[in-house]
C-alpha cells in the first residue's frame, strides 16, 4: 500500500499557561488539504499570515524551539510537532492567540491522545521522504552534542542523554516505527536541574513553569537560606528540607524518563525538517539547538536532492521537437497502443515526450469504472515508447526496427495517474547501446510529483 499523506478529522482546541511566557493560551488545530504541510498563525496578531512551521523560522533554542515570522514568535512548539509528527499527521493548520504553546503537564499526552481518540483522514497524496544515502552528521564542540544520521531502510532514533548527574545518570531510549508513541513517549515529561533554575528565572523564562507540568531533579539535598530561595521560586512555605533526588514526584513514569522525554523533543524538532527521512537517528546528548540544526540541514538536502532530479517541464505554447507524425514514423504502435502524443526535447542520451490522459482512454471501462485509474503496465509502456524513440532516431532507417522488452527493475508506483492528468516522461540512457541491447533509466511526472519511475533494458531488432 502507499504511503498517503494524512490530516485531522476534526477541530482540535487546548486551553493552557506557556511555560515561559506565563500567559494563558488557547490553541487551536485544524484540518488542512495535501501538500499544506504544517504551518502556524498566530490569531491575536491583526493581518498575520500563517507560515511553514520548519527549521529555517527558528530564530531561538533557549529551553525550547522558538519560531520567528514578521516579528511574530511563537515559542515551545517542539511537543505539539512531536505528537503531530509521530501520530501520522502530515497537514494542518494551528492557530494560537498567544506567544506560545501551552506547556500542560509538560508532555505531549493531551495532544497525542486526542489525535488518536478522532483518528486521522488519509489524503490523495503521497508523502514525500528524503532517503539517507550517506551518514550526515552535525557536533556541538560546546556541549559536546553529537547527531548523526545513517542510511536506512526505515526510520529509528536512538538517544543517549549525559548530565553529569548522580539522580539520573546517563539514559538510553529508542524509537522505532514500532514503538506505540502514545504510551511508551508522549507520557514523558519535561524536567529541570534545581540548580538550573533560579538562571532562567533571572533570563526571564519559565513564568508558567510549577510543579505540575515539570519534573525538578535536585543533585542535592537543599536546607537553609537556599532552601528559602527554593521555596519562593515555587510559591511554597513550611518546607524543611529538600532531599537529593525527585522533588516533585515519587518515581518517573519509567526509569529512562529523562531520556525518552528527549527523544520527545528530537522528533518535534526533526518534523521541522518538513519532509520524513528513512535513517536512523543516533543522538548523543540531544537539545534543541543541535536538533534543529540537523533539520536545516535535511532541509537543504531535501531541495538539492528535488533539484538533482532536473524535473523536465512542459510548456504548452512551445513547439515539439517530434510531432505526432513524427512519431509515427519512428514507432510501429497506433492508436489505442500509442502511448506518447510528442517529443518536447531530444538529446543524445536524454528524451522527454508528453502524454495527455484523456476521460475516453478505452481501458478506463473496466480499470476502474468507479474510479478510473491508468494502469502502472501502461505507463512503464508509455516509458518505453518514449525510450524507442531516442533510440530508433539515431538509426538511418528506424522504420525497420523496432524495440522489445528485454528486462524490467525497480519499478516504482508512487501518484495515481488519472483523467486529465499529463505525463511528462523522461528517458535517460545510462549505458552505450551494445550489441542492440539499450538501457535506459525511465521517470514519469506529473506536475513536479514522480508517478513512477522504473529501469529499463531492451533489445532493437530488425523487422522481418
Amino acid at each position: 500500500m502507499q504511503d498517503k499523506q494524512q490530516t485531522l478529522r476534526n477541530i482540535h482546541t487546548f486551553k493552557g499557561r506557556g511555560l515561559h511566557s506565563g500567559e494563558d493560551v488557547t490553541v487551536r488545530i485544524i484540518p488542512a488539504p495535501e501538500d499544506h504541510g504544517i504551518k502556524i498563525r498566530r490569531v491575536d496578531i491583526p493581518g498575520h499570515t500563517a507560515f511553514n512551521v520548519n527549521a529555517e523560522m527558528v530564530g531561538s533554542t533557549q529551553r525550547g524551539t522558538v519560531l520567528e515570522h514578521n516579528g511574530a514568535k511563537v515559542s515551545t512548539v517542539e511537543h505539539l510537532m512531536s505528537a503531530l509528527f509521530s501520530m501520522g499527521i502530515d497537514n494542518a493548520l494551528i492557530e494560537t492567540d498567544g506567544p506560545e504553546i501551552p506547556i500542560l503537564d509538560g508532555s505531549a499526552q493531551s495532544f497525542a491522545e486526542a489525535i488518536f481518540a478522532d483518528g486521522a483522514v488519509y489524503q490523495s497524496r503521497e508523502r514525500r521522504y528524503l532517503i539517507v544515502k550517506e551518514p550526515i552528521s552535525v557536533k556541538d564542540a560546546k556541549s559536546g552534542s553529537e547527531i548523526t544520521i545513517y542510511p536506512d531502510s526505515g526510520f529509528s532514533i536512538e538517544v543517549l542523554t549525559d548530565f553529569n548527574s548522580k539522580v539520573i545518570g546517563n539514559q538510553y531510549a529508542r524509537y522505532t516505527t514500532e514503538t506505540n508513541y502514545l504510551t511508551e513517549i508522549a507520557p514523558c515529561r519535561t524536567f529541570v536541574f534545581l540548580h538550573d533554575l533560579e538562571p532562567l528565572i533571572k533570563n526571564n523564562l519559565i513564568k508558567g513553569g510549577d510543579l505540575d507540568n515539570a519534573v525538578v531533579i535536585a543533585e542535592n539535598r537543599i536546607e537553609g537560606k537556599e532552601l528559602d530561595a527554593v521555596a519562593r521560586l515555587f510559591n511554597k512555605s513550611g518546607v524543611g528540607s529538600i532531599e537529593r533526588g525527585y522533588v516533585n514526584i515519587d518515581e518517573p513514569k519509567f526509569s529512562n524518563e529523562c531520556a525518552r522525554h528527549k527523544l520527545l523533543d528530537l522528533l518535534g524538532d526533526l518534523a521541522l525538517a518538513g519532509i520524513r527521512i528513512k535513517g536512523r537517528v543516533v543522538a548523543y546528548k540531544p537539545g534543541h539547538k543541535i536538533n534543529t540544526d540537523i533539520a536545516k540541514l535535511l532541509i537543504k538536502m531535501a531541495k538539492e536532492s528535488l533539484n538533482s532530479r532536473d524535473i523536465p517541464q512542459f510548456d504548452p505554447n512551445a513547439e515539439p521537437v517530434v510531432d505526432i507524425n513524427g512519431i509515427k514514423k519512428l514507432l510501429p504502435h497506433r492508436p489505442p497502443f500509442l502511448m506518447v502524443d510528442r517529443i518536447i526535447s531530444m538529446t543524445h542520451d536524454v528524451v522527454v515526450g508528453i502524454k495527455t490522459v484523456g476521460v475516453n482512454e478505452g481501458y478506463f471501462i473496466g480499470h476502474f469504472p468507479d474510479e478510473p485509474i491508468m494502469p502502472g503496465v501502461l505507463i512503464i509502456e508509455a516509458m518505453a515508447q518514449v525510450g524507442g524513440i531516442l533510440v530508433l532516431s539515431d538509426l538511418e532507417e528506424p522504420e525497420r526496427y523496432s524495440t522489445y522488452f528485454a528486462k524490467i527493475d525497480n519499478a516504482k508506483f508512487k501518484k495515481k495517474v488519472v483523467p486529465g492528468d499529463v505525463l511528462v516522461i523522461k528517458l535517460t540512457l545510462t549505458a552505450p547501446m551494445k550489441r542492440s541491447i539499450v538501457c535506459m533509466k525511465g521517470e514519469v511526472y506529473v506536475g513536479n510529483t514522480l508517478a513512477c519511475e522504473a529501469d529499463l533494458i531492451a533489445q532493437v531488432i530488425k523487422n522481418k
